[in-house]
C-alpha cells in the first residue's frame, strides 16, 4: 500500500532536547534583556548630556542677554 505511513524509530523529541530547548530559550531571553537594557542605558544618558547641554546653553543665553541691556 503506497499510502501507509511508516513510524521511525526513535524519533521525536527526547528529554535531552526539551532541557537544551529551555535552556537555550531562558539564556535567550537573559541575552535579551541585558541588550536591551545597555541600549536603554545608553539612550538614557544621551538624554542626560542634551539636557545638561541645554540648560548650560540656557543659562549663557540668560547670562549673555542681561549683559547686552
Amino acid at each position: 500500500m503506497a499510502g501507509d505511513v511508516q513510524k521511525r524509530g526513535g524519533g521525536g523529541l527526547r528529554a535531552v532536547d526539551g532541557v537544551v530547548l529551555v535552556v537555550v530559550g531562558v539564556v535567550g531571553v537573559l541575552v535579551a534583556f541585558w541588550i536591551l537594557s545597555a541600549v536603554a542605558g545608553v539612550l538614557w544618558g544621551l538624554v542626560k548630556i542634551v539636557i545638561l547641554v541645554a540648560v548650560v546653553v540656557g543659562v549663557l543665553w540668560l547670562l549673555v542677554g542681561r549683559r547686552k541691556s
